[in-house]
């Protein structure tokens, strides 16, 4: 499992985009990550799934 991010810019954190395979491996049953980035004027509608 991951945390994908929808109409957030990810500006030097391309790899906090939660794209299993991809942009970040996947968070293994049991275990934690947390995410860090900044947002910055950013203006919108911002939302995440798993």
């Amino acid at each position: 499992t991951t945390v994908h991010w929808h109409g957030i810019d990810q500006r030097n954190s391309s790899w906090m985009d939660g794209v299993v395979g991809i942009s970040q491996c996947g968070i293994p049953p049991g275990e934690t990550f947390t995410y860090e980035f900044t947002i910055s004027n950013q203006r919108g509608t911002f939302w995440y799934h798993s």
